[in-house]
C-alpha cells in the first residue's frame, strides 16, 4: 500500500485542479447548479407546484418557491416512504436519513437520492482527500487505514425497496469500493447500534490496523481512545498507531476537545474541520492555517443566505453570494439534488473569507446544546421540563442550562439551574424525569445516554428565588425584551450565575 500513496497524491492533485476551477468561478458554477437542479426536477409533483418549467431567473425562482422548513416537507417525505416517485426529484428515493426532530416531531428523515450520494456526499469525501493532500502534499494518509468512528448506525426497513439510518449509516452502506478499501473497521462492526459492545468491537478489531487517520465526533472517538489506552495498556495513542496524522471533526465545537485530544494522541497531528449534514456536504478546511472552511459550491447544492434577523418574517430576505458581507450571521437555505428546495437546515453560518468563500458554523437559529452531537433543542427542553413537573408536583419559574465538558474523571453531561416556584420532594427524582422525558422527545439525545457511554445523567441545581432576575439586572437586561437563556452551547451563562451564588 505505501507503494500507492505517490500515485493517489497524484491523484487527489488532479482533482485539486477541478476545485480550482469552481473556486475561481463561484458565481457561474452556482447559476449552473441552479439550472441543473431546477431542469431535474421541472416535472415533479414540487416542480409543477411552483412552475418550475417556466423559471427564467433567480427573481423567479424566489419568489415562486417559499422558504421551506422540515415540517413543510414531513407530507412529501411520508409519501415518499410509501414508495411515491416523482414528488421532490425525478429518481427514486430509496435512502432516508433519520437525524433529530423539530417541535413536532421526535426525529426527521432527509430523503438521500442517488445523485446526493455520488455528486454531493461522496464527491466532498474525495475532495476532502484532495484539499489534505494539497495541504500536505507528502502525507502518508492513504498508504493506512481511516478509522470512521459515527452515531448509532442502525439500518431500519420501511419496506422492500425503502431504508433509512443514521447519515453515517446510509454513507457506509452506500460506500463505493474504494471507500470500503480506505476504511475501518468492517462494515459489520461500522453497523452495529449497540454502543457498549460496538465500542469493544472497534477498539478490538482496529489496534493492530496502521491507522493513519480517524473521522467521528469528538465525544465517541474519545470513549473509544481511552478504551483503546485500557486494553492495551499504552500511555497514548501514538504508541498504539505510530502512523497517525489526521483527526477529521465537525458537527459539534472541538474547541472544548481539543486539549483533551492533544493530551490522550500524545504526538502533534493534523486537525481537520468539515461540515457535512443529513441534507448535505456543505464545507471542509482547505487550509489548515485560515479561520473557516471551503464552501463547496459544484456539489449539486445551490445557496442562498438569509440575514438571520429575517427569521420570522413573513417573506424573509435572502442573499446571494455576491451580497455575502463578513462576519455577518446568515442562516444558510439550501436547494439540493437530494430533493430539497429552498430549506431552512436551522444552522447559523459567518464568513470568514469570499475569496474563495470560506465559513464557520457559528450556532443555531435557536438556543441549543449540541456539545456531545445531542442536538437538544429549546423546544424539547420546555416540554421535557413540563413534564418532569407534572411527573413530581413541582413548579419551575425558570431554568437555564450548558454542558459540562469530559474530563479524567468523567464523561459530559448536562448542569441545569433551575429556580422553582414549588419544589420537587426530591430534586434527585426531578433529575430523573428531566432525563426520560428528553430522552422520548429527542432521539439524538436518547442515543448520546445510552448505558452513560458518552453522556451522563443530568444534574440540577436549586437556585435561590429572584437570582436570576439579579443576574439579568447585572446584565442591564431586565425588562420584557430580555429573557434568561434556557440553552447555551458554552459555560459562560452558567458561570456568571453560579458565581453570585458563591
Amino acid at each position: 500500500m505505501k507503494l500507492l500513496s505517490p500515485a493517489i497524491s497524484r491523484l487527489a492533485r488532479i482533482r485539486q485542479w477541478r476545485t480550482n476551477t469552481w473556486m475561481q468561478n463561484p458565481l457561474a458554477t452556482q447559476r449552473e447548479v441552479l439550472q441543473d437542479l431546477v431542469t431535474h426536477a421541472q416535472y415533479t409533483e414540487i416542480g409543477r407546484k411552483y412552475g418550475l418549467t417556466k423559471l427564467f431567473s433567480l427573481t423567479d425562482f424566489k419568489n415562486s418557491i417559499p422558504i421551506h422548513e422540515y415540517e413543510d416537507i414531513k407530507p412529501y417525505v411520508e409519501r415518499l416512504m410509501n414508495e411515491e416517485e416523482n414528488l421532490l426529484w425525478n429518481t427514486p428515493v430509496n435512502w432516508f436519513a433519520k437525524s433529530s426532530g423539530t417541535t413536532s416531531s421526535k426525529s426527521k428523515f432527509i430523503p438521500i437520492t442517488e445523485e446526493s450520494l455520488n455528486n454531493c456526499h461522496f464527491q466532498g469525501t474525495k475532495d476532502v482527500l484532495s484539499l489534505y493532500y494539497n495541504i500536505n502534499p507528502s502525507s502518508d494518509l492513504l498508504t493506512g487505514k481511516g478509522l470512521v468512528i459515527g452515531g448509532s448506525h442502525q439500518i431500519s426497513v420501511v419496506n422492500e425497496n425503502i431504508q433509512f439510518g443514521d447519515l453515517s449509516a446510509v454513507l457506509l452502506q452506500n460506500t463505493p469500493y474504494w471507500g470500503q478499501w480506505l476504511r475501518t473497521p468492517e462494515l459489520s462492526i461500522a453497523l452495529m447500534d449497540e454502543w457498549e459492545t460496538k465500542i469493544e468491537k472497534l477498539a478490538e478489531s482496529t489496534i493492530n490496523e496502521n491507522v493513519t487517520s480517524i473521522s467521528g465526533v469528538p465525544t465517541w472517538t474519545l470513549v473509544l481512545l481511552k478504551r483503546i489506552l485500557e486494553i492495551t495498556g499504552k500511555k497514548n495513542i501514538a504508541e498504539v498507531w505510530q502512523n497517525l496524522e489526521l483527526y477529521i471533526h465537525g458537527g459539534v465545537s472541538f474547541v472544548p476537545y481539543k486539549e483533551q485530544f492533544e493530551a490522550i494522541i500524545g504526538k502533534p497531528i493534523n486537525y481537520l474541520e468539515i461540515y457535512n449534514a443529513s441534507e448535505g456536504f456543505f464545507a471542509a478546511q482547505d487550509d489548515l492555517t485560515q479561520d473557516g472552511m471551503l464552501l463547496f459550491l459544484n456539489h449539486g447544492i445551490f445557496y442562498e443566505f438569509m440575514p438571520v434577523d429575517e427569521y420570522g418574517k413573513t417573506n424573509p430576505r435572502t442573499v446571494g453570494l455576491n451580497q455575502i458581507e463578513i462576519g455577518k450571521h446568515y442562516a444558510p437555505v439550501i436547494t439540493t439534488n437530494g430533493g430539497l428546495w429552498r430549506y431552512l437546515i436551522g444552522d447559523t453560518i459567518v464568513f470568514t473569507n469570499t475569496n474563495p468563500f470560506r465559513i464557520k458554523v457559528s450556532g443555531r437559529l435557536k438556543h441549543y446544546i449540541n456539545a456531545f452531537g445531542e442536538e437538544l433543542m429549546i423546544d424539547n427542553a420546555d416540554k421535557a421540563i413540563s413534564i418532569a413537573c407534572n411527573k413530581t408536583n413541582s413548579v419551575v419559574n425558570d431554568y437555564t442550562a450548558a454542558p459540562k465538558y469530559f474530563d479524567d474523571k468523567s464523561n459530559g453531561s448536562h448542569e441545569w439551574l433551575i429556580e422553582f416556584e414549588e419544589q420537587p420532594n426530591s430534586i434527585k427524582e426531578f433529575a430523573y424525569e428531566l432525563d426520560c422525558a428528553l430522552k422520548t422527545l429527542n432521539s439524538d439525545y436518547e442515543a448520546k445516554r445510552h448505558k452513560d457511554i458518552a453522556l451522563q445523567m443530568p444534574t440540577i441545581k436549586a437556585l435561590p428565588k429572584g437570582l436570576f432576575t439579579k443576574w439579568l439586572s447585572l446584565k442591564g437586561k431586565l425588562g420584557g425584551q430580555h429573557k434568561v437563556p434556557r440553552l447555551s452551547n458554552t459555560r459562560k451563562y452558567i458561570e456568571e450565575i453560579l458565581g453570585m451564588i458563591e
